[in-house]
């Protein structure tokens, strides 16, 4: 109430167009109904347009106060993504901040989560208020007469943030410092200034260190290791909020659990934090959402039609097959496999070519091998993190491997430079 009748006033001043945001969360039924209707009539007398939102908070399976504040947040976003305003106004004061800093603070918080409540965000959420204390807003609301309705569960010592308010923060100011509000709120200050410096430099480094690829983020363990403390947690906790979309019950423990990942002198691990799962492979760490299924679902086979072009189920490859008859030694460079394209004796094959991904246990002669290799070996050997193997394809003819990606065609089936026709095999990327 006390920010709306301030921008009213402020309004010709700053020529403003307001307009009126409600949402009713349905958690203190006819109580609930009745501040709706206050704001609607309110609405009415200032001439302002109101939205009006209905939402099921109850039913959700997440925090209560957690999933009240993120519909409030969605309500605010839409808003906003839809054109009908720039700017969404709430009510936070300097003790809201307050509080906020010390019920982060007993969570384990960071320095970013000290900076509190940011009085501009990036999605367009002002607080105006939040250099006022709460009794200058009631006192505002007194000397001017204006009408206001109370939360009847900012009373109840259910909610944390309550108990915070009306025990913790007394008892805090009545036995160790009187000024324990300005005391937090000025840490929130400091915070935020140290935030704005550190996102800044943070996104300098991530551009220079991570590798964005399916859905995931990429990067070097060991430069990771060997960074100052202070920069190598902020780059994990970046990524963290890049790959999740936010850093909802990631605390302390998980940056430091990926800390330890880095700097081990295993070769692979993996962990996972709540919306992440996280990969060590040789000098490689990538973070990743979790996947839901397991080897059913990452397993393909694919019957081929020659020529054709097939997309490798899981990635962003093509593989393309070609018949080239009497070729010369161009179609093929020397003969031998360079990379993205292989080039096999098409009347050595039966024709019923497949194509599926790596299984354990798979074998095959690349062309420069003495004899068979796993191509576990050839991972291991070619430094292929375990991630990239997932959907790794080979081209089988009948039983037999005759070609695997980045290995190339098997010894026996590799077209020679007298080959009457060939299979010419070949990468891209979709």
């Amino acid at each position: 109430m006390c920010l709306l009748h301030v921008l009213v006033e402020l309004a010709p001043r700053w020529d403003l167009r307001l307009s009126v945001l409600h949402l009713d969360h349905g958690l203190r039924g006819e109580e609930s109904r009745q501040d709706a209707e206050f704001v609607r009539g309110l609405a009415v007398r200032l001439g302002l347009p109101l939205s009006l939102r209905e939402t099921a908070v109850a039913q959700s399976a997440d925090n209560l106060e957690q999933a009240a504040r993120q519909a409030r947040l969605d309500f605010f976003r839409e808003t906003i993504a839809s054109g009908a305003a720039k700017r969404v106004a709430t009510g936070h004061t300097r003790s809201d901040q307050a509080e906020t800093v010390l019920f982060r603070f007993l969570r384990g918080s960071g320095t970013a989560g000290l900076a509190g409540i940011r009085p501009v965000t990036s999605e367009g959420i002002v607080r105006p208020l939040i250099e006022v204390e709460r009794w200058e807003v009631r006192q505002f609301l007194l000397d001017r007469g204006i009408a206001y309705r109370e939360d009847s569960t900012n009373a109840s010592l259910q909610f944390a943030r309550n108990r915070i308010r009306r025990e913790l923060l007394p008892q805090i100011a009545r036995e160790w410092n009187p000024a324990i509000g300005e005391t937090l709120a000025n840490t929130a200050d400091w915070a935020l200034a140290e935030e704005a410096w550190w996102d800044a430099e943070i996104d300098r480094l991530a551009a220079q260190h991570f590798t964005a690829t399916d859905n995931a983020v990429v990067l070097r363990a060991d430069a990771l290791a060997t960074l100052p403390l202070a920069v190598a947690r902020r780059l994990v906790r970046r990524a963290m909020e890049v790959v999740k979309g936010d850093l909802r019950g990631i605390d302390f423990g998980h940056i430091a659990a990926v800390m330890d990942l880095a700097r081990s002198m295993e070769g692979h691990g993996r962990l996972q934090a709540p919306g992440l799962d996280i990969f060590r492979s040789f000098e490689w760490l990538r973070f990743g959402q979790p996947r839901a299924g397991g080897v059913d679902t990452r397993n393909y086979r694919l019957t081929l039609a020659v020529p054709g072009t097939v997309r490798v189920p899981g990635t962003n490859l093509a593989i393309s097959l070609e018949l080239i008859d009497k070729p010369g030694r161009s179609v093929c460079p020397d003969w031998v496999y360079n990379n993205r394209m292989g080039c096999l004796d098409w009347q050595r094959l039966s024709g019923s070519l497949e194509l599926r991904n790596w299984r354990p246990g798979d074998q095959y002669q690349p062309v420069g091998y003495s004899g068979q290799e796993k191509i576990k070996t050839l991972f291991q050997q070619s430094r292929i993190p375990l991630w990239e193997r997932r959907h790794w394809p080979v081209l089988t003819d009948g039983p037999s491997i005759v070609w695997a990606r980045r290995f190339g065609p098997a010894a026996g089936l590799v077209a020679e430079p007298d080959a009457q026709v060939i299979l010419q095999i070949r990468e891209d990327a979709v």
